[in-house]
């Protein structure tokens, strides 16, 4: 297939797995320039990947073009300016979560693409999970029948090697509510659609004493449909013996668990429920048997985190809106919806109550 869209990509940790499409004859993307904060890490990037044009200048990209596409794999704090200055350059944007950290930044982001008719993706992992996207399918199939509430987390041991190896987390500081509740969060706002109100605590453990702000967080949620859901953040704790990330679907006629970790096989598992019509031995009032089938996944041993089979499908989807002419999966106003849940509940920690949230319309 002809390599007629070109990428360049900001940030070249996780960034440097968008590569991997200069050698996918399936793909019309291509990698033309790649950006980070010093040569040296650069050269050595130009050396593996073949990628000629390096900067450390990320405006350099905007300038060039034969680049449509500009990936920002960038410190969390940083997305919202560069994607508006990437919009303004006339480049489509692809975007790492969290989508930003600013509400305002979020909505003028999504005006911005539908009045220059580019293309935003919000570069959400979760939504390409192969146990996710299977447990989307079980629901939107009917097998759960009418969902009536769900849950989802994110629980992840935070360490000084993660602060070594990326200061800004420290320095900026990273919002760990935002770029890691956003995981979550989004997988919520997939099944239910908007949150109107939440309820949220936060707690600042003594894991990383040099970590500044509150890193666990559980947080009550009513969305717009009239469901509930919980969802779960914890990042300064002791990896706990279960998977890193889940999502659980409690329906009326069956409840499922989807679950990831880096590099481990997943898993969904499935239980059904059917009436039997028979009392037992005491009278007592109809039992149901359930019927439970658990399925396995591979591990995804691709990527800086496991997760490039992930990345490789939210990229062939923003291709084929490209291409097409249509709303990628996560564009810029389904992200709104995220980011406007997560600055509502740094409301409500502020002033301990639940709060309304902001219409992403």
């Amino acid at each position: 297939m002809k390599k007629d869209i070109g990428i360049g990509v900001v940030g070249i940790g996780m960034g440097l797995d968008l590569c991997a499409l200069n050698s996918d004859a399936r793909s019309r993307f291509e990698v033309r320039g790649l950006c980070a904060n010093t040569l040296e890490k650069l050269e050595r990037a130009r050396k593996k990947t073949g990628v000629e044009f390096i900067t450390t200048d990320y405006r350099d990209l905007l300038k060039r073009n034969d680049i449509q596409v500009i990936a920002l794999f960038t410190p969390d704090h940083l997305h919202g300016r560069q994607a508006i200055e990437s919009l303004n350059a006339g480049k489509h944007v692809v975007v790492t979560k969290p989508f930003t950290t600013s509400l305002d930044e979020a909505v003028q982001i999504a005006r911005l693409a539908d009045a220059k008719h580019l293309k935003v993706l919000v570069g959400e992992t979760c939504r390409f999970y192969t146990s996710f996207m299977a447990a989307k399918k079980v629901l939107d199939d009917g097998q759960l029948g009418n969902l009536v509430w769900a849950e989802a987390w994110y629980v992840h041991q935070l360490g000084d090697a993660l602060f070594d190896i990326t200061p800004w987390r420290l320095t900026a500081p990273q919002d760990f509510l935002y770029g890691g509740v956003c995981h979550p969060m989004d997988s919520l706002v997939w099944f239910m659609g908007e949150v109107e109100e939440v309820h949220a605590y936060a707690y600042k453990s003594t894991l990383v004493p040099r970590y500044p702000l509150p890193e666990n967080f559980i947080i009550n949620a009513r969305f717009r449909n009239g469901k509930m859901a919980r969802v779960v953040g914890s990042y300064g704790i002791v990896q706990p013996p279960y998977p890193m990330m889940g999502l659980a679907l409690y329906g009326t006629r069956g409840s499922a668990v989807a679950d990831f970790t880096d590099f481990e096989p997943t898993s969904l598992k499935v239980r059904l429920a059917a009436e039997t019509g028979a009392a037992d031995a005491d009278g007592a009032r109809t039992q149901e048997k359930a019927a439970r089938t658990e399925y396995t996944y591979p591990a995804d041993m691709l990527g800086a985190y496991g997760q490039g089979l992930a990345v490789q499908r939210f990229m062939a989807d923003f291709e084929a809106a490209i291409v097409n002419d249509r709303r990628p999966a996560i564009d810029a106003w389904e992200g709104v919806k995220t980011i406007a849940a997560l600055a509502a509940c740094w409301e409500s920690i502020k002033y301990g109550k639940p709060v309304k949230v902001r219409s992403a319309s």
